[in-house]
């Protein structure tokens, strides 16, 4: 059959649209399965050891994930990201059994910045990057205080921009966990958008941060408000603090700084804590944690690295300092072994924990840890 040519152009420019549709929009399939064998000295308050498969990381934690991008003209494409955490000794759901627990929300992608909208992670979370050298490591931060490796919320509007090496973030939550399913470690639950309740398990954060070829640095400011049944644990042993009223404040200041040169990299900052509460029977609580690492590639498959943190709590009585060093060796590009070891020193009434690992190795006031971990993780 013969098509009159204009049947035949507008045959061609179906086609031209069709394929262009195609080639603007994009989904990405990803994630990282991470694992190993844990040794954990004095792991309960008898002072036992214990061998173990850790539920939550190894060096990073195991995910998978949907990333799309659409490109809309004009500089501005729509965004997604479907994100979820499970945990490999046994095939569970992290983050409370969620699907996509660790982030689901879509956004705007413009020159003058991305607003996204869904579960997302706090101004915490990604202005500690660049100087926490470990990172979400079962050895890292996250033994001090379980919050950092996973400062995320629910019903949460941000705003990244970007601009000559600067990064302007900000995000507010109208409740932190609406699932109800205990949103980070240590929070309780704290599901907020309560009628007539406008500030009840709000969340707010702020970060801006420099980043360049040599060094970087960032500051950050997160506030969470409390509910009828949110709490704040310091995780050193001691209750937890109820933060029952909408007034009452658990909030967190960053400062850090990294530099790096030929394979070497530095980074160190302080991050302080204050919770405040409404209630005269309930005393306010301040920590500050100080931490810095190092980073060195021995050759392209080799990176050793490691880091001090030193956590005081002067309203518990309670500090600690550990001491973290790893080695990596890369298989391939996507496939690696690694071998760690942490040593973790309590005062007189603390009861922090080495591992981040998914708790059950809380030791008794005063003792110390050892944790060594042997693993292998890949990334696709």
């Amino acid at each position: 059959m013969q098509l009159k040519p204009i049947h035949a152009l507008a045959c061609i420019a179906l086609c031209a649209l069709s394929t262009g549709a195609v080639a603007q929009s994009s989904v990405t399939l990803y994630g990282i399965v991470d694992t190993g064998v844990e040794y954990v000295s004095h792991a309960n308050a008898k002072g036992d050891s214990v061998f173990r498969m850790p539920a939550v990381t190894g060096e990073l934690p195991s995910r998978w994930g949907l990333r799309g991008n659409e490109d809309l003209g004009g500089g501005y494409s729509a965004v997604f990201t479907l994100e979820s955490g499970f945990n490999l000794r046994d095939g569970s759901s992290g983050q409370g059994g969620r699907l996509f627990g660790r982030q689901a929300f879509v956004g705007v992608k413009s020159p003058y910045g991305t607003l996204a909208f869904g579960r997302q992670y706090t101004m915490t979370y990604l202005a500690i990057q660049g100087a926490d050298i470990v990172g979400p490591d079962i050895y890292g931060m996250g033994s001090f205080d379980a919050y950092v490796p996973n400062a995320r919320t629910d019903n949460s509007v941000t705003y990244l921009g970007a601009y000559q090496g600067f990064t302007l973030g900000a995000g507010y939550s109208f409740g932190r966990d609406a699932a109800g399913t205990g949103n980070s470690p240590g929070q309780g639950t704290c599901a907020g958008s309560v009628p007539g309740h406008g500030t009840e398990c709000r969340d707010w954060s702020v970060m801006l941060k420099y980043d360049s070829q040599y060094f970087g640095a960032a500051a950050s400011y997160e506030e969470q408000r409390g509910g009828a049944t949110a709490a704040a644990n310091f995780f050193d042993g001691v209750a937890p603090t109820p933060l029952i009223n909408a007034a009452d404040k658990d909030a967190r200041t960053l400062v850090s700084a990294y530099a790096q040169y030929s394979g070497a990299k530095i980074g160190a900052g302080w991050m302080g804590r204050r919770v405040v509460t409404d209630s005269p029977a309930t005393s306010n609580v301040r920590s500050d944690l100080f931490f810095v690492g190092a980073s060195y590639t021995v050759t392209p498959a080799f990176i050793v690295d490691g880091e001090v943190f030193r956590i005081i709590n002067s309203d518990h009585d309670t500090r600690a300092t550990m001491g973290t060093l790893r080695t990596t060796y890369f298989l391939s590009k996507r496939s690696s072994v690694y071998a760690q070891a942490a040593y973790l020193a309590n005062s007189e009434k603390a009861r922090y924990s080495v591992s981040g690992g998914g708790g059950g190795t809380t030791p008794g006031a005063g003792m110390g840890q050892t944790g060594v971990m042997v693993g292998l993780k890949h990334m696709f």
